[in-house]
Order: C-alpha cells, then sequence, then structure tokens
C-alpha cells in the first residue's frame, strides 16, 4: 500500500487557534487559521463552530458536507463527548464555504472525501468541546470562589459536589467569554461516555418529516427556476440556438446562452424543463472517441515503461530465478456517480455579491469558483451548505457552480439551476478507465517471489490535489496497487494517460484502493488455485501474523464460516484491503442459477478502523458502501460513442435493486488506535469477493469489468 504524503510545511502554517468571539449573550468557540481569526472580511463573517447562548442551547457549525453518511452525527458525538452534554441536545449546521475557517487538518481545503471527516476531526473537534467545557467550569468557580479544580461538568450543568451548588451553561455564558482560550485542552482517554456508543443520527427526524433542506429544496424571494443543458459532445461548443420555441412555452422568461450550454430559465421548474425540451441546439467541434479507442489507447499504453511508484528487492533478479510465473491483464471501464440528487446549484448575482446556495463537498472551492465567474473578490462571495443527496465523489468538482453562477449574472434575479437526470448522467465527472499487467515470479511451491503491476490511469491529483502526487506520479492512481503481502520484491509503475480533451473525470468514493484492490486480489486468487492451496490458507502465509489487517483477515474467516461446505454450485471468495487508515477483509458468497448466471447471496465483512466513534454509522457506512460496489460490479459502465455518452439513466446505468441485495453482514474489530475511514473501504473488496467466488463456483477468472450479462442474474 502507497502511503500518501501529506504536505507538512503547508499544514504547519495551518496552526490551529482557539478563538472565543463575545457574540451577545452567548459564547462562541471554534477553530481557524491564525489569518481568518484575526482579519476581517467584507460582506461575510464565518460562523464559529459552537455556539452557546444564555438559554444553554448548543449549536455546532459542522465542517462536513453531509450526504448521508452520518457527519453531522459523528462530529456532534466527538463534542458531546468533552463538552459533557447529551448528544440529541446539541443543534447542528452546515459550515459555509470557507478555506481558511473550516479547512481539513488532513487536506488543508474543507474537503468532506478520501472517509477523513473523522480522522479530520478526531482531535479537532474534541478539542472545541474540551475548551468549552474547561471555560464554563472556570466561569462557575470564579462566581462561587472556589478552586475549579473542585467543580466538574455534567449533562449541561457545571456542579460543585462539595456546597452542592449547580449551575446551567447558559448562566455561565456571559462570565465564561471573557476568560483565556485554553489552547490545547487535555483529551479524555478513558471513561468515554459518548464515544462508542450507538446513537440515533441527528439528521433522520428532518429526513423523515421533510424539513431536511437539500439543494433541490431552495426557496428563494423572487427565485426564478432554469434548466440547462450542456453540449452533449465531449469538448463541443454551442454553435446556435433558436429561441423561439422554448419562449412560445408559457411561464418562460428567458433562453440564455453560454459557451457550451444552453439554459431556459422560467418562473417554476416545469416550464423550464418544457422550454429546454423544445430547443434544438446545435452544437459544434468536439471528440469524435468511442469507447474502443479509449480501450485500444489503454492497452497499447501498458506496453510502454512507466514511472516506478514503489519498489522493493530486485524484480528483475528474481524474474530470473523464479520457477514460473503468472501474468494477467485488467480493464476497468469509466464509471458514473449516479447519486440519486442530480446535480443543482441556487444563485443571487449582483453588482456586489454573489450568494450560492448548494451542496458540495468543496463548499471552499465553489467559494472560490463563485468568485471567479461573477468577477467578484473572494470577500463578496458566500457560499451556503445543504444536505447531499449523494455524493460518492462527483461534488468534489464545482463545475456545475461556475455555471449558475454564469447563468445568474445573465439572468440578473436569484435562481436555481437544475440538471436533470440525463444531464447528470452524462456530464459527469467519471471515474475514467484503468487498465493493468501483473506479472508475478512464482517459487517451486507456487508462493510469490516477485510481484510486478503496471498501471494505466489518468492524472486526477495533479488537477485536484497536487499535494497527493510526486515526481510525475499520481499517489491515488497506484495507492493498494502493490500487494500488501509479504512479497519480497516488488515494483510497482504508473503510466499516466488522459482523456480526450473537455471529457472531466474525478474522484470516485474508494479512489486509488477501487482500483487496484480487485486487481490484486484477484491475481493472489488465481495464483492460490494454481498452488493447488486453499485461498485463506495461501493469503494467510503470505500476511505478517498479528498485524491489524490479519486480525480483519482471520475475523472474517471465522464469521463467514469459511470451512463449511457448500451446495453444489456456490463459492466463496475472499479479499483484503488496507486504505484510508482502516484494514478490511470480506468474503462473498455466490450460487449458481439453473440460467448458469450467478447471483450474489451473502457478504461478510470485518474492519478494524481504530476507535470506533459511533458503530451504528460503521456498519452503515460498511452496508452502503458493498452496495455501490456491488452495482458497479454487476453492472456499472459508461461507454462512449462518436464523443458522446451512451447511457442517460438508471434504465441503461442499472444500480442494485432491492430484490437483488445480498445478506451483509459486519464485524467492527475493538481497537483504540485513532480512527481510520469507513466510508470508501467497503466499496473497495466488493469486486474481488464476488469475483474470486465466481471463480470458486467454477465459473471463469474475470478481469474486465462489469460482469458479462450471462454471468449474473437480472431480477
Amino acid at each position: 500500500m502507497t502511503t500518501l504524503p501529506f504536505d507538512d510545511a503547508r499544514l504547519a502554517r495551518r496552526t490551529f487557534l482557539l478563538t472565543a468571539s463575545a457574540f451577545v449573550g452567548q459564547l462562541a468557540i471554534g477553530f481557524g487559521t491564525v489569518d481568518a481569526a484575526t482579519s476581517p472580511e467584507i460582506g461575510f463573517k464565518p460562523d464559529q463552530f459552537l455556539r452557546i447562548d444564555r438559554t444553554g442551547a448548543i449549536t455546532l457549525v459542522v465542517p462536513y458536507a453531509e450526504m448521508g453518511q452520518g457527519a453531522l452525527t459523528g462530529a456532534a458525538m466527538l463534542v458531546a463527548e468533552e463538552l459533557e452534554v447529551d448528544v440529541s441536545t446539541i443543534q447542528t449546521e452546515l459550515a459555509p464555504g470557507d478555506d481558511k475557517l473550516y479547512g481539513s487538518s488532513l487536506f488543508g481545503d474543507q474537503i468532506t472525501g478520501g472517509s477523513a471527516s473523522i480522522r479530520a476531526g478526531w482531535k479537532t473537534m474534541r478539542q472545541v468541546g474540551a475548551a468549552a467545557r474547561i471555560m464554563l467550569v472556570e466561569a462557575a468557580a470564579r462566581s462561587w470562589s472556589v478552586d475549579p479544580s473542585t467543580c466538574r461538568a455534567e449533562l449541561g450543568w457545571v456542579l460543585h459536589p462539595e456546597t452542592k451548588r449547580r449551575t446551567r451553561y447558559g448562566d455561565l455564558v456571559d462570565r465564561a467569554r471573557v476568560i483565556p482560550v485554553p489552547q490545547n485542552p487535555l483529551l479524555r482517554t478513558t471513561g468515554l461516555k459518548v464515544i462508542g456508543k450507538p446513537q440515533r443520527r441527528l439528521d433522520t427526524p428532518s429526513k423523515v418529516n421533510g424539513s431536511a433542506k437539500f439543494g433541490f429544496d431552495v426557496q428563494l424571494p423572487g427565485m426564478r427556476h432554469a434548466a440547462a443543458m450542456s453540449c452533449p459532445v465531449i469538448g463541443g461548443r454551442l454553435a446556435s440556438v433558436d429561441e423561439a420555441p422554448a419562449l412560445a412555452v408559457s411561464g418562460v422568461r428567458q433562453v440564455v446562452r453560454l459557451d457550451n450550454a444552453v439554459a431556459v430559465v422560467a418562473d417554476h421548474g416545469g416550464a423550464a424543463r418544457k422550454g429546454l425540451a423544445a430547443l434544438d441546439p446545435q452544437w459544434t467541434g468536439g471528440s469524435t472517441h468511442s469507447t474502443a479507442d479509449l480501450i485500444a489507447s489503454f492497452d497499447a499504453a501498458l506496453d510502454h515503461q512507466g514511472l516506478v511508484a514503489e519498489k522493493k528487492g530486485d524484480v528483475a533478479v528474481a524474474r530470473k530465478t523464479a520457477t514460473s510465473s503468472f501474468e494477467a491483464t485488467y480493464r476497468l471501464p469509466m464509471l458514473a456517480h449516479a447519486a440519486m440528487e442530480p446535480l443543482n446549484c441556487a444563485v443571487s448575482v449582483t453588482r456586489n455579491f454573489c450568494e450560492v446556495w448548494v451542496g458540495s463537498q468543496v463548499p471552499g472551492r465553489a467559494r472560490k469558483a463563485a468568485a471567479e465567474a461573477s468577477g467578484l473578490p473572494i470577500e463578496q462571495v458566500r457560499v451556503n451548505s445543504h444536505f447531499i443527496g449523494g455524493g460518492f465523489g462527483r461534488r468534489l468538482e464545482h463545475d456545475w457552480v461556475i455555471q449558475a453562477v454564469r447563468i445568474g449574472r445573465i439572468v440578473g434575479a436569484p435562481v436555481k439551476v437544475m440538471w436533470s437526470r440525463e444531464e447528470d448522467m452524462r456530464q459527469d465527472a467519471y471515474r475514467f478507465h484503468n487498465h493493468s499487467r501483473v506479472r508475478v515470479g512464482l517459487d517451486a511451491k507456487g508462493m510469490p517471489i516477485s510481484f510486478e503491476h503496471r498501471l494505466v490511469a489518468p492524472g486526477v491529483m495533479f488537477r485536484f490535489l497536487p499535494g497527493f502526487t510526486k515526481d510525475g506520479i499520481d499517489l491515488d492512481a497506484v495507492d493498494d496497487a502493490a500487494s500488501p503481502y509479504a512479497i519480497p520484491n516488488t515494483r510497482v509503475e504508473f503510466v499516466r494517460q488522459e482523456p480526450p480533451e473537455g471529457l472531466l473525470v474525478g474522484n470516485w468514493r474508494g479512489v486509488g484502493a477501487t482500483r487496484n484492490a480487485v486487481i490484486v486480489e484477484g491475481v493472489i486468487d488465481e495464483i492460490a488455485l494454481r498452488a493447488n492451496m486453499d485461498p485463506v490458507a495461501y493469503r494467510r502465509a503470505l500476511l505478517e501474523p498479528r498485524s491489524r489487517l490479519s486480525g480483519a483477515f482471520e475475523r472474517v474467516v471465522a464469521d463467514s464460516g469459511w470451512t463449511l461446505p457448500l451446495p453444489r454450485g456456490s463459492g466463496r471468495g475472499v479479499a483484503v484491503v488496507s486504505a484510508f487508515g482502516s484494514h478490511v477483509a470480506m468474503v462473498a458468497e455466490v450460487t449458481r442459477q439453473e440460467s448458469g448466471a450467478f447471483r450474489v447471496t451473502r457478504i461478510f465483512c470485518a474492519i478494524d478502523t481504530g476507535h470506533v466513534v459511533n458503530p451504528v454509522l460503521v456498519r452503515q457506512q460498511i452496508e452502503g458502501g458493498i452496495v455501490y460496489g456491488l452495482s458497479a460490479v454487476l453492472y456499472g459502465r459508461i461507454t462512449l460513442d462518436q464523443g458522446r455518452v451512451v447511457e442517460s439513466n438508471f434504465h441503461d446505468y442499472r444500480v442494485l435493486r432491492m430484490n437483488e441485495m445480498p445478506e451483509i453482514f459486519v464485524s467492527l474489530i475493538q481497537s483504540s488506535e485513532d480512527p481510520g475511514g469507513v466510508g470508501e473501504p467497503g466499496t473497495a473488496l466488493v469486486a474481488p469477493a464476488v469475483l474470486n467466488a465466481i471463480r470458486a463456483a467454477g465459473g471463469p477468472r474475470v478481469t474486465t469489468l462489469p460482469l458479462d450479462p450471462t454471468l449474473v442474474v437480472r431480477l
């Protein structure tokens, strides 16, 4: 596994500073950069992380996007643990876009991705709660003229057991505001009351009763609605459009032309969509590539010498001494994100201010992009965050925000720009093609002595997060490309191959791990079978004993009943990965139907993710990741025809349906290590576990995804 380096110098400059703001009638605690805490900003004052008012109401401004993963609940639990309050008493708000105030301690920018929210907030959010608690206790002690060490906090009160006095937090706000903020408050290591305990999600009630605000729910006074269409040909431009058919639709106000798109603006969404459907825009230029062209170019690139991303021992020498060898080529397709909520963005652009309402995984970057698109200084731009109906990496981009702001400048009134499902599918930031060739040298017993992995992929991180690149190598693309096993000689090469100009490619749930785990684990499984060894016994011989990954592996082997016989035509497949600071193992079971196709019936997963904050959320994340990964391995594929994306909706880009869902069993391994990520590791192991199970059940060794339709039971 490749370790992704962090820019230590950059993060050192982003020293966190506790600041207290003298809001009228409330105590505010927050972490931000020194510059953000001391320099005023014109027209925009970011909220602090924590506010407590005189009634005792607690508001936590969460710096992470909430896209179904439970970020609000996780952050509130971390604060509640140190603040000594019940989690249910904390009200949460999503932070506005501001990289300086809300930047991640892992990435620098305000990014929700890389399964990093709890990892980044593990100390920061707890320090916020601890500092506030210390200040409130000090305030009470001063009012009682006692030593603070004789006081304690409990469920929103400060108590002095000796005199049996007690005061609510809300009554201490005014005194606490003038107390110096502790710079590095000590965090609890034992006796945790909240962390590690099951906790109901704070956002569920509002999502059930309909009061939760997603981007699509935004309503503004005088707001107009715009339906937008970008050029369907990659890299193409708008040549001309006859506006008359759209303007003839009742409620349509205007047609907006951009360099590569057209939008219809109306009084309501129905009119905007109807008006857009009436148009016949003419496009010019763009790509003529088809999927076959891309596959051929990636296959050809496999013959190119790559940049060495990882090296151990000497594979050339080992290759000469090997008794036998094994080679495999894997081809992974282009994938869409296929979130349930299509992209949308509401904007209000005036001469002096730009305000944006959007669900974004990078609201700080969206703010910068909106500033550039509006022509205004960033201080005159505000991005309001909303719930997201599925992100999966698509909303790490901000292309649709730029489009909305450009439309808003022309409209001259508040406008909500909406993409149809088809537009969302055909204008995605796709996970691009990835091809790999693996060569393994084997000794006389069939055990690996060398492992060579050459992969062809785009360099997404060169654009998205340059700190995750080194010496011409996208370190995310090669993450987990080397096996986690004790193979003495390894070599990973990276061949950079970019998409056609105009095709946006980006991060997809699980990033490097989802690309490489299927390859590594498929190869290991195949050489185990060729050595006439049980895949579990083979891996056990190669894994480091008593490691965290080995622990997860042994747990899932036991949970799945690996040694128990299966009915004829059934098979089990196993796979492991260490990714995002977590160590995960998975076993999938498949059953061959009378038709000869396979159905996935059960999936077992064991994860050592360090200190578990909320076991409910961890299980939900793993389960959701499995659903997402299974959808991709069974059906996921985006194709091009003459520069146009063919797939348009869930009828031809299928996702897993309820009646296709296997039983899922998740085991959490207790650990005292700092938390790892859980949003993506589950996705990464589905493909290798399922493909290995199909092979074990007598099916073929699949090296090209998605599965051939003849191998899949379609319900």
